[in-house]
C-alpha cells in the first residue's frame, strides 16, 4: 500500500504542476527542402490577394497537406470592410489533440498566406507569405503529433493601401475576437508567427513579448546569429494577440534587398523564388519547433 501511495502522490504532484509533460519535438526532422517545395507549390499559382482564385486553390492545397499530416482542419469564412469596399476572407486553423491532465495550453503558430493586392505588377511573393506559409507546413507536419498545437494560416493580413487599424490584418484580429467570443483567450499560452523568413541573405528580428524565450530557443538550435533584436515596433499579425493579452512573438527578415541593410525587394515584383533558399526556411523552422518545446514544457510547469 505505501508504493502504491507513493506512486499516487507523484501523479497529484505531477498534476498540480500543469498538466504531463509533452514528449520531445523531433526538430531535426524538419526538412528546409520540404519546406521549399511548399513554397514553391503556392508561388505557381501566381498572385495570392485575398478574395482571388489563387488564393482559393492556395487554401485547397494547404488544407490538403494538413489533413495529410492527420490534423484537424477548420476555416473561419467571414467578411469584413476594407478600403476597396467588402471582402471574404478565409482563416485555415489546423489543431492536434489536446493537452490530457490539465488545462488547455494551446500554443498557436501563424503565418498569413495571402499575397498584397496590386494592379500594375505581378506579384508572387516568394518570401511574402510564400515561406513562412512553406514553413509552417513542414512544421506542422514535424509536430502534429504534439499536443494542443494550432497552426493558423491568416488570410488578409496585407493592406489594401496603407497598414492602419482599419486597414490589414483582418485574418488575425477576426481570429482573435473569435477566441474572446468563445471566452477561449485564456486558454492560449503564446502565440509564434512568422513572415519573410526565406530571405538567402537570412536577418531575423525577434519582436514582440517573448525574445529572451525565442533566443533561447534559437541558442538551442545552433542558430543564434541569425537572431536579433527587434523589440515592440513591428505591425503584424502578431500584435493582435498582444493586444488581447496573450504572449506573442513575431520572426520577421525586414531586410530583404539587393543589398544587406536594404528591404528593396519587399512588395515588388522581385520577390520571386530566386531570392529565397531552403536553408534559410531550415533556420527559421527548427528554430521555431525548439520555441514551442520550450515553451510547451514551461506551460507543463516544468
Amino acid at each position: 500500500m505505501a508504493t502504491r501511495l507513493g506512486l499516487a502522490l507523484i501523479i497529484v504532484a505531477v498534476g498540480g504542476c500543469g498538466g504531463s509533460h509533452p514528449p520531445p519535438i523531433p526538430w531535426q526532422q524538419y526538412s528546409g527542402e520540404r519546406a521549399y517545395q511548399h513554397v514553391e507549390k503556392l508561388v505557381e499559382y501566381g498572385p495570392r490577394p485575398s478574395g482571388s482564385d489563387a488564393l482559393g486553390r492556395a487554401a485547397m492545397y494547404i488544407e490538403a497537406q494538413l489533413k495529410e499530416y492527420g490534423l484537424t482542419v477548420e476555416e473561419q469564412v467571414f467578411m469584413a470592410p476594407t478600403p476597396l469596399g467588402p471582402k471574404q476572407f478565409r482563416n485555415i486553423v489546423a489543431k492536434t489533440r489536446l493537452q490530457p491532465n490539465g488545462p488547455n495550453s494551446v500554443i498557436i503558430i501563424g503565418s498569413h498566406y495571402d499575397t498584397k493586392f496590386f494592379t500594375n505588377i505581378t506579384f508572387v511573393g516568394a518570401n511574402d507569405a510564400g515561406s513562412s506559409s512553406g514553413a509552417l507546413l513542414e512544421i506542422a507536419r514535424i509536430a502534429a503529433e504534439q499536443p494542443s498545437l494550432w497552426f493558423v494560416f491568416f488570410d488578409g493580413e496585407e493592406a489594401m493601401q496603407q497598414y492602419t487599424d482599419e486597414d490589414g490584418f483582418w485574418g488575425s484580429k477576426f481570429f482573435v475576437e473569435d477566441l474572446k467570443g468563445k471566452n477561449q483567450v485564456g486558454n492560449v499560452k503564446a502565440m509564434v508567427l512568422l513572415d519573410m523568413i526565406g530571405d538567402k541573405n537570412l536577418n531575423v528580428t525577434v519582436n514582440g513579448s517573448l525574445i529572451p524565450q525565442t533566443f533561447d530557443a534559437s541558442r538551442a538550435a545552433g542558430f543564434r546569429d541569425y537572431f536579433g533584436y527587434g523589440g515592440n515596433g513591428m505591425l503584424d499579425d502578431h500584435v493582435a494577440f498582444m493586444r488581447a493579452g496573450i504572449p506573442a512573438v513575431d520572426l520577421i527578415d525586414f531586410e530583404f534587398g539587393s543589398q544587406p541593410g536594404l528591404n528593396d525587394y519587399w512588395h515588388t515584383e522581385k520577390d520571386t523564388l530566386d531570392k529565397i533558399s531552403p536553408r534559410s526556411l531550415e533556420i527559421v523552422g527548427k528554430t521555431t519547433l525548439r520555441l514551442v518545446e520550450l515553451l510547451q514544457n514551461q506551460a507543463a510547469g516544468h
